[in-house]
Parts: C-alpha cells; sequence; structure tokens
C-alpha cells in the first residue's frame, strides 16, 4: 500500500512517466518503448502510480492503457499553491534588487 504521493513521485522514473502520459494515454507496450527499460519494471511502477491514483488504467482485451489522473494531481496542484506563492514573493523580490544592479555589472562585482 502506498503511503505518500510524494513517496511515488520521488522515483525519476515514475515522474518520466507521468511526463509521457501528459500528451495523452499510451498502452504499456508505448512506455516500454519510450523509456527502454523492461515491461515487468514499467508494470511496477505503473501499479505504484495507480496505487497512489495518480494514472487510470483502461483495459482493452489483452491491453492496458494508463492515463493521467487529474483529480489527484489538482489535490497535489492546490497543496502545492501556498509554496509557489512564496517562490513568487521571493523571485519578485530578486527581480526588484536586480533592477538596482547598473547595466553590464553583476551583483557580485561591487
Amino acid at each position: 500500500m502506498v503511503r505518500d504521493v510524494f513517496e511515488v513521485l520521488a522515483d525519476p522514473t515514475r515522474r518520466r512517466i507521468l511526463d509521457l502520459l501528459r500528451d495523452g494515454e499510451r498502452t504499456v507496450g508505448e512506455l516500454v518503448d519510450a523509456l527502454g527499460t523492461a515491461q515487468p519494471n514499467v508494470s511496477k511502477h505503473l501499479r505504484m502510480l495507480a496505487a497512489a491514483a495518480l494514472v487510470r488504467v483502461r483495459v482493452d482485451g489483452p491491453r492496458r492503457h494508463y492515463d493521467l489522473a487529474p483529480a489527484r494531481l489538482r489535490e497535489i496542484d492546490t497543496w502545492l499553491a501556498p509554496f509557489r506563492e512564496i517562490w513568487a514573493d521571493r523571485l519578485d523580490e530578486f527581480e526588484r534588487y536586480l533592477d538596482t544592479v547598473p547595466d553590464g555589472q553583476r551583483p557580485d562585482d561591487t
């Protein structure tokens, strides 16, 4: 059982799978080809993503098609929103600072 969605997202292969699914539904075979890894490994990652409700599966005979699960991704986006606001404020402050630096002079040249 998956305890934490961020634990699932920590794995780079699973994040790559999510990136590939941004373009739309894909079969396991298509994901295997795109990732260049063995089918059992891809299936293991897909099971973890499905258990975390990050992807949904559609069975079509012997084929399994995977797609992003938008509801769960919206939950993550909502949770991250306050952190983005903090970064936006800090980037605004940095931009104001850079506006005070004369053109052609790097901030550390003072």
